[in-house]
């Protein structure tokens, strides 16, 4: 018996080493720094486009400004991302003494982004709410109209805030004894909250708001390059994608059977307060 449990725990720490061509290798190192920046070009694809918008119609009048923790959020959320793209270069590079170093930076911004993500919807929410019941009928009807697709929106941000947290978690609870689960998992995680700026990307054919599909869709299609490179390369799929798509499918299968549902928006604003 512990003859077993040594070797259980000997293959548990085994670095991910792979054999094959130096190409192949290079290809094993800079997937993930490719992964972390394909990220946040997603993001800031949305976000750029969107937020000046949004600033122009702050200075016309048309939208109030916005609330100090939706720039808390945007700080944290900048920060994190740059933080995951230097911590995949560094790998890349050899430099996992720095890369280790950087590790307990991330372990306070995640848990911070993930509070103030939180804090943020009933923010959002209740800015929106309060537009609704304006003396203007055109600006009312318009932000009423925006309160029940946030209703449904609402959906999205629990799935993202919880499974950002559980899959971080078990990246981190992986670092140490399993390599190959950790840097897999982490990107899966960042991968959650792309939906956030793949919405906001115009150019790009959307569902929403009459159904979550599209998001769901471009999140599987950002996490292809990785998931394709490791089953051409190690013949399997490795089971840090089982682990993710074994709560992303039924959370989203969830989310679209309760989509716009009217018990769910009467849920909403009660849970809201409004």
């Amino acid at each position: 018996m512990a003859t077993v449990a040594g070797t259980i725990s000997e293959r548990r720490s085994a670095p991910d080493v792979l054999s094959g061509t130096p190409r192949a290798h290079a290809v094993d190192r800079w997937i993930y720094v490719f992964m972390a920046a394909f990220f946040l070009a997603i993001v800031l694809a949305g976000f750029i486009p969107d937020s000046l918008m949004k600033i122009a119609m702050v200075k016309a009048g048309e939208r109030p400004p916005f609330p100090p923790i939706l720039h808390v959020h945007a700080v944290l959320m900048g920060s994190f991302l740059l933080l995951f793209l230097t911590q995949t270069v560094l790998m890349a590079t050899g430099r996992g003494d720095l890369h280790r170093r950087l590790g307990p930076v991330a372990m306070v911004l995640a848990p911070a982004l993930v509070v103030v993500g939180f804090i943020l919807i009933p923010t959002n929410y209740h800015l929106l709410w309060e537009a609704s019941q304006s003396a203007d009928p055109a600006k009312a009807a318009r932000a009423a109209g925006a309160v029940n697709v946030w209703d449904n929106i609402t959906l999205l941000q629990i799935q993202i805030g919880v499974l950002f947290s559980l899959f971080l978690i078990i990246a981190l609870r992986a670092r140490e004894v399993d390599a190959g689960m950790h840097k897999r998992m982490m990107i899966l995680a960042v991968a959650m909250p792309l939906p956030a700026g793949i919405d906001r990307i115009p150019w790009l054919a959307h569902s929403m708001p009459a159904s979550p599909l599209s998001p769901e869709l471009y999140t599987l299609l950002a996490v292809s390059p990785m998931f394709v490179w490791d089953v051409v390369r190690n013949r399997h799929v490795h089971r840090a994608y089982w682990i993710w798509l074994g709560f992303v499918v039924p959370t989203a299968i969830a989310i679209n059977v309760v989509w716009d549902a009217p018990w769910w928006h009467a849920f909403v604003r009660r849970l809201m307060g409004v």
